[in-house]
């Protein structure tokens, strides 16, 4: 299925602002079967953050990816085509996109968690993913002691950001707005280290020479779609669609493609 890609610029503070206040919490402008409410008539409408690589990411001018791959069984099932809007992760997170109307899921390998969860509905866990810390080969880490004195570059708006300044305190935490920035300030000597979800940084690691995964953060996050708060329907078509998969395999082939083994 091919996925449209829509490069959104987004005002992360009027966007906020227009959230706080309920603004464009108008009618979906269409329905899919079940009833389910879509922004976009023949769309599923999908907000992520690229990139975000192996769930999300471009790759010769198309959005590939885990989660797109997860996406598009729930647009399969409702009959529709997947839609991608590239977005800030904060207007995803807080809910600004749904209560703009934007887009109907995100899927952007958000943690679920309970401050998010006041801001949107999200689906049954789908993966489940730890933290974990990647240097340059010659300079590592084999536990959070070792990092006194480092400068670890964390994503904005991420629970690898919390866990950072909350545990990281003998080292300088360095925030940037996404992954992609956090990896080149490692690659060029800014920072030491990069704290981030296991799966894209054990993926970034296998794909580039000259960097080490340091240790591995058990924080036991599970990652979920989120919606609009209060769209029932299309939580029990994601919710469904994650058990159907689930249950006739497809799942685990989804996960193979992009991460070489079945899930344990």
């Amino acid at each position: 299925m091919k996925r449209r890609l829509t490069l959104a610029t987004v005002a992360v503070g009027a966007m906020l602002a227009l959230s706080a206040c309920g603004g464009g919490d108008s009618e979906p402008a269409a329905t899919a079967e079940g009833g389910v409410p879509l922004v976009k008539e023949g769309k599923l409408t999908t907000c992520t953050h690229l990139s975000y690589q192996p769930f999300q990411f471009e790759k010769d001018g198309e959005v590939v990816g885990f989660d797109v791959d997860i996406v598009d069984a729930v647009a399969k099932k409702l009959g529709v085509e997947q839609e991608i809007i590239n977005t800030s992760f904060e207007t995803i997170t807080s809910g600004a996109e749904f209560n703009q109307n934007k887009c109907d899921v995100a899927a952007a390998a958000t943690t679920i968690q309970p401050k998010r969860e006041e801001a949107a509905d999200f689906s049954e866990p789908y993966f489940d993913a730890n933290q974990a810390i990647l240097t340059k080969a010659d300079k590592t880490a084999k536990d959070e002691a070792a990092l006194k004195g480092f400068k670890v570059a964390a994503q904005a708006g991420t629970t690898g950001l919390d866990y950072a300044n909350e545990h990281f305190k003998d080292s300088e935490v360095v925030t940037y707005e996404d992954l992609p920035l956090s990896l080149e300030a490692l690659k060029t000597g800014q920072v030491d280290a990069v704290i981030n979800d296991n799966g894209v940084l054990y993926n970034y690691n296998t794909e580039n020479k000259g960097f080490a995964i340091g240790f591995d953060i058990k924080t036991d996050e599970h990652y979920g779609i989120s919606m609009k708060k209060g769209n029932s329907e299309m939580k029990k078509a994601v919710d469904d669609t994650l058990a159907e998969i689930k249950d006739n395999g497809e799942y685990d082939k989804i996960y193979e493609k992009w991460f070489g083994d079945a899930p344990k």
